[in-house]
């Protein structure tokens, strides 16, 4: 089957970005994946955080941020500030530091419905790919590319591929979830 390939290509594509995702969905720990997609207007040009700055996790709570650049630490401050990720940062002039908070109950629950949405996303982008390569297959078969034991083969290969991308899709969402859910 032609489609085979690009077809898994594309559930890895799909799953990278469900990752990422992930990653940024804060649970209680310091990590500095939490940054990962945090713009700061950099002399009037928007930077990714990680390329002004080292991020360091010193203790299992805090994250404490390293300007290469000393006169960046007001416009990081600002950046963190607009970026809404719920934590305040602190500034000694030298370098920012945040403390992570416990998650209360309720924002855990709010965080899990959060990672639920996006294996969602994930799932619904995985289905359409599915139909997509489908109806290529029928396509080819009307057009007697593939004959119609080629054509059930190759859609049975096809739903098993969309099917144990799902599994994974949804173990990386339960792993994430008892990671929230983690006191």
């Amino acid at each position: 089957m032609a489609e085979k390939k690009p077809l898994e290509e594309r559930i890895e594509s799909t799953k990278r970005h469900l990752k990422e995702n992930l990653n940024t969905v804060r649970a209680g720990r310091a990590n500095p994946a939490l940054l990962d997609k945090i713009m700061v207007d950099y002399y009037g040009t928007p930077t990714p955080l990680k390329s002004l700055a080292n991020i360091s996790v010193p203790d299992p709570r805090t994250l404490m941020i390293t300007p290469f650049d000393p006169q960046a630490v007001a416009d990081i401050e600002r950046g963190i500030n607009e970026a809404n990720i719920g934590i305040t940062p602190a500034n000694d002039g030298k370098v920012i530091r945040l403390a992570v908070p416990q998650l209360t109950e309720e924002r855990r629950k709010e965080l899990t419905k959060v990672v639920k949405g996006y294996g969602e996303d994930a799932k619904v982008a995985i289905r359409n790919m599915r139909r997509d390569i489908n109806e290529e297959l029928k396509k080819a078969e009307k057009a007697g590319e593939l004959t119609e034991d080629d054509l059930k083969k190759d859609l049975e290969d096809t739903q098993k591929t969309v099917e144990n991308a799902m599994k994974e899709i949804d173990e990386m969402i339960a792993e994430k979830e008892k990671e929230l859910m983690e006191v």
